[in-house]
């Protein structure tokens, strides 16, 4: 092979996006003091652009832009060209995401970012053609040079609209958590719902877990038939659709139409975490086989492609992959001809044609069809009079023979560096999976990865690293992993009764305290004290994709004071959402978790403490169930803890049902127990 005609100083990093970009003209300079100091020192604008390894719109600009050397002059010779992994680098990509969003009123990836040689931001987009790109940077850099006045004068407006995005203010009322605020709230948010198709209305369309995971929870505790039914056929609807992928497991992040047909390509560790943990809790609930299907097969999809044999977890797959003709395109890898299935399955494929629409519904484009499934197995049964032990073994001769034919084509590019948070997401995704199926090997999974955590990315002083990449982690951590690996101890404290996690749990919540909190608000901010300060400090509010690390860090407060007795963490919860309880009536889809939260101050929670000898086996029964609304802690001998303390008697399994501390006689029953924790 010959040598590449061009490298820059990205070929030293470790994120296979910034590698990606290591061969361009561009001369691409990752994020660091050094890099800084240069735009200060010749007096150049910086050029931040960000992305992400699995992003399609990324590698579009990549090949028409940052790969041509006449676009590559202009960078060069008027600014300092830096590159962003925005999954290595939260922060960042969040205060330049608040930038481009003030000035254009949208965001997106990749994100591109002229600032001023001190970092402030001064103009800013997403994906740019590449003579726009060329016209804009030359005004840019021209207007530099003439008139520097104006550009300064613009970015400290913006700077000071930016400093005021993150002004929040303590309630001054006293406020009271109340139902009717949560019944208003989610009246407000029915009106948006896709009856036909599930979840919200619009395209794109994001699955969203979090915010299926309140509604589900609200629909059950509040007893809405309408929105446990809508949130019952959002979840069929999303794993029919062309998301889920049928053959390989797994989900893509988000679907391009309304019915969750084509998807957007690229499969996300944190998707697939929280799909996981979703659907194992809808089963607990349903019992419906075709969950279980969807949970088994993710978690084979993230054991053969997302998996690591030392127990960590890799980031991503790709959305592009490379066609029968040798050409990067999206979704290669998945798609199917007509005439490819029907020389595959032969005599079966009218049976399978009906079943994932090799039909007008599920013809993408050039002859391509994507696999939605639009009926039910008894439907198609029915229909082809098969019995559905028969059309239960038909569909897996089908998937496994799809499967290896598949296999042949070339894979989507892997993103194999390992994120704490989203490691910890799919720890916790374990959990709940073995907790709902019992199945010895996901907790094995799920232990080894907080092995890894524990070993890997835990300091001495009890501080987190945020990534691991060919053996080394280089960025401290922020509160996301803070936050998401407190919440994956706590539950697997839950699912296994050992104290070590839960003591590991509350180290990591007083580290937050120490380097994360700010005192006026009680809320936490997304980078910690002993980093170097960006332009803006931010706090991460809105629950998303992934819900907000301020609001996972609520919740995680509000279980360990349960457990532990310390009423400092309740208060503080309850503090923190009274802070943003104004924030969610403007849009309540937004604060998902936070209003997940409040029902465990308008409802009942209990507290669960089960002692005695057998108290693993009582504690897998129940925990079976779906008992959104519980916190387990649990000893087959005398504990210290708070909720367990002079509750353990010999020779007695004892269930205690508790209420902020208070107990009821112990119960012996599992059947008993159960009905009276659903006693919502």
């Amino acid at each position: 092979m010959s040598s590449p005609k061009f490298s820059n100083s990205l070929i030293n990093e470790t994120s296979p996006y910034l590698l990606q970009h290591a061969h361009n003209p561009v001369n691409w300079k990752a994020w660091n003091d050094k890099s800084l100091e240069e735009a200060k020192t010749q007096d150049k604008l910086l050029l931040i652009s960000v992305g992400y390894s699995a992003c399609h719109w990324c590698h579009v600009m990549e090949h028409e832009s940052f790969e041509d050397e006449a676009v590559a002059q202009i960078m060069n010779e008027n600014f300092i060209n830096i590159k962003v992994d925005r999954e290595e680098r939260p922060d960042i990509d969040q205060v330049y995401m608040n930038a481009v969003q003030v000035m254009t009123g949208a965001g997106g990836w990749p994100m591109n970012i002229v600032a001023l040689p001190d970092g402030r931001p001064v103009w800013g987009g997403t994906y740019f053609r590449k003579e726009q790109w060329k016209d804009a940077l030359k005004q840019l850099s021209g207007l530099y040079k003439t008139k520097p006045e104006k550009m300064k004068e613009y970015a400290s407006r913006l700077e000071d609209g930016l400093q005021k995005l993150q002004l929040i203010d303590p309630p001054k009322e006293v406020t009271i958590f109340n139902s009717d605020f949560l019944t208003e709230n989610l009246e407000k948010w029915k009106k948006g719902f896709d009856k036909k198709n599930g979840g919200s209305r619009g395209a794109p369309k994001f699955m969203l877990p979090v915010n299926q995971n309140f509604l589900f929870r609200a629909a059950i505790q509040l007893n809405d038939k309408e929105l446990k039914d809508h949130t019952i056929h959002s979840l069929n609807k999303v794993s029919y659709g062309g998301v889920f992928d049928h053959i390989g497991g797994g989900f893509s992040r988000y679907s391009v139409d309304e019915r969750w047909h084509v998807p957007h390509f690229e499969k996300m560790l944190y998707d697939n975490a929280q799909m996981v943990s979703l659907y194992s809790k809808a089963f607990a609930y349903t019992k419906d086989n075709w969950y279980k299907e969807v949970v088994y097969k993710t978690l084979d999809f993230v054991k053969e492609e997302l998996t690591d044999n030392t127990g960590v977890f890799y980031s991503a797959l790709d959305a592009d992959s490379e066609d029968a003709n040798g050409n990067k395109t999206e979704g290669a890898y998945y798609v199917w001809k007509k005439e490819t299935l029907q020389k595959l399955l032969e005599a079966d494929f009218q049976i399978f044609e009906a079943y994932y629409n090799i039909n007008s519904f599920g013809k993408w484009e050039e002859e391509n069809y994507v696999l939605i499934r639009s009926k039910s197995d008894e439907t198609i049964a029915e229909e082809f009079k098969l019995h559905l032990s028969e059309l239960k073994s038909k569909k897996e001769d089908w998937l496994k023979l799809l499967k290896k034919e598949r296999e042949k084509r070339i894979k989507p590019g892997l993103d194999d560096k390992s994120l704490t948070s989203w490691n910890a997401l799919m720890l916790n995704g374990y959990v709940e999976a073995y907790k709902t199926f019992g199945e010895p090997e996901f907790l094995e999974k799920a232990l080894k990865n907080a092995e890894f955590l524990q070993k890997n990315q835990l300091k001495k002083d009890d501080r987190l690293w945020h990534n691991f990449k060919n053996g080394k982690s280089t960025i401290n951590a922020y509160l996301e992993d803070y936050v998401f690996c407190t919440e994956a101890f706590l539950n697997l404290y839950e699912a296994t009764f050992e104290e070590k996690w839960l003591e590991l749990a509350e180290k990591l919540i007083e580290v937050c305290l120490e380097d994360f909190q700010d005192q006026k608000t009680g809320l936490f901010y997304f980078t910690s004290s002993k980093d170097k300060a960006l332009i803006t400090r931010n706090y991460e509010l809105n629950d998303n994709v992934i819900p907000a690390s301020n609001s996972v860090m609520a919740k995680n407060l509000f279980k360990l004071s349960k457990i532990k007795g310390n009423l400092k963490y309740s208060d503080l919860a309850e503090t923190m959402l009274k802070t943003v309880q104004k924030q969610i009536k403007t849009q309540p889809q937004s604060y998902a978790n936070w209003l997940d939260l409040m029902l465990n101050f308008t409802n009942t929670f209990y507290e669960i403490a089960i002692m005695g000898e057998d108290a693993h086996a009582i504690q897998k029964k129940l925990q079976q169930e779906y008992l959104p609304h519980t916190i387990f802690a649990g000893s087959t001998e005398q504990s210290e803890i708070s909720i367990l303390k002079n509750r353990f008697k010999e020779n007695s399994d004892l269930i205690y049902i508790c209420n902020n501390g208070k107990c009821e006689l112990p119960l012996n029953s599992v059947e008993e127990s159960i009905q009276k924790i659903k006693h919502f």
